[in-house]
């Protein structure tokens, strides 16, 4: 499609719909557990990586919300068994799948030339701790017993780590194994096939890089909006206007990528895959015949860009977790909830393995949302199936902050919704 054809206009209902169906939530929890290395990420690429566990790490959560009866030892045997999905990094840290592998040569490249002036002593003690590697099998930081520290992304750490680190980004060890959050590294000779690891980059020049990775980037979110933001994150100086706006116009001048206008969001220049239109052109605006409720990853690919979702649902989403506690105001690690087309609320749950007690410390409905009984069913079925993925027993309202009596009264209706 040539860079001067007419804009395809479409409305921000259809935009909505089209954003759900593309990540597999306008009908939640519907992908076969079979499917999940070759329908999900065949279409989202990656799905973005965090160690943080209050209910279950953001990816287990960004899955759970999509897959028919998700556990996370589904995506820990696909990563650590199966190795069709593997650690890597796209849009930060993130799961990529396996074959993808070859494609972010360029990537690996950039970080050896990165963490070559990062840490010399780092760099200094790689031989050692790849012959390590090489001869024990497996190892994590702990194996390695160092007092010498040297400074890091996060602040002083010690030498092995760093190591550890660099060889990670360079593609010389992968994560065998994770114990909680730790990683186990292993030569990624061992982790990955021979085939894979000699095939050729895909991409012969820097250029083609960066033209396959900000087309796989629109295909993470299915609508990308041209403005600055962390959802360009991890695409090599994609960040930057001056080598993401060239690289979007060719693709767009190629017919890969296809400009749309929402009617509500005159003059916001928004892309799409040209390969996605279909979907979109086809998407039903009808009412939905069976609407169901989900909880929404902090870190899901559907609200990467918190301001065009913002624009077309009218919901405002804060990821409190880096607030003193005193600012939050909803709670540490608070879940949207979404509702057939639309966002009706926010979730703050915490989960006691010990007590195998999935609490609920707050519940908020939208201010729009006057929740009837599909609204509280289908959000008490949704609390139902976390309850069963998180493996808690029970759940119980512990509220961290104060509800009305009416308030309360919803909540207490939501539990029997639950039980």
């Amino acid at each position: 499609m040539p860079k001067n054809s007419p804009i395809l206009q479409i409305s921000a209902r259809q935009a909505r719909r089209f954003l759900l169906d593309h990540q597999f939530l306008l009908t939640p929890h519907a992908v076969p557990p079979e499917e999940i290395a070759q329908t999900i990420f065949s279409r989202l690429g990656c799905i973005q990586f965090d160690t943080i566990n209050v209910v279950g790490r953001n990816a287990d959560l960004v899955l759970q919300a999509r897959v028919k009866g998700y556990r996370q030892s589904m995506l820990e045997n696909l990563l650590y068994q199966d190795r069709s999905l593997i650690d890597g990094w796209d849009k930060m840290a993130s799961i990529i799948r396996a074959e993808d592998w070859p494609y972010f040569e360029y990537h690996r490249e950039r970080m050896s030339a990165y963490h070559r002036t990062r840490s010399q002593e780092a760099a200094d003690a790689i031989p050692e701790i790849r012959k390590a590697v090489a001869a024990q099998g497996p190892l994590s930081s702990l194996e390695f017993k160092s007092e010498t520290k040297t400074d890091w992304f996060w602040g002083p750490t010690s030498v092995a780590r760093a190591a550890l680190e660099i060889m990670f980004a360079q593609g010389i060890l992968g994560i065998h194994h994770r114990v909680n959050t730790r990683r186990y590294f292993d030569l990624i000779e061992r982790l990955l096939p021979a085939e894979m690891l000699a095939a050729p980059n895909p991409n012969p020049t820097h250029e083609a890089y960066l033209h396959w990775h900000l087309h796989r980037r629109i295909g993470s979110m299915g609508l990308a909006a041209t403005n600055a933001g962390e959802y360009w994150y991890g695409v090599s100086n994609g960040y930057k206007a001056s080598t993401r706006t060239p690289i979007l116009d060719s693709l767009h001048q190629q017919g890969r990528i296809t400009q749309v206008e929402v009617a509500e969001l005159p003059g916001k220049t928004i892309y799409i895959r040209t390969e996605d239109l279909e979907r979109l052109e086809n998407v039903s605006l009808d009412d939905l015949p069976d609407p169901q409720a989900a909880f929404i990853a902090p870190l899901d690919n559907l609200i990467w860009n918190r301001s065009l979702i913002g624009d077309l649902f009218d919901f405002d989403y804060t990821w409190e977790v880096y607030k003193p506690k005193d600012q939050r105001q909803y709670g540490y690690y608070v879940l949207p909830v979404l509702f057939g087309d639309r966002f009706i609320a926010r979730t703050n749950l915490k989960f006691d393995p010990k007590q195998s007690d999935l609490a609920l410390l707050g519940w908020w409905w939208e201010s729009d949302i006057e929740p009837d009984q599909a609204i509280l069913s289908a959000s008490g079925h949704a609390l139902a199936d976390f309850r069963q993925f998180v493996g808690a027993e029970r759940i119980s309202f512990q509220p961290e902050l104060t509800f009305s009596k009416q308030e309360r009264g919803l909540i207490n209706t939501l539990l029997e919704q639950a039980s």
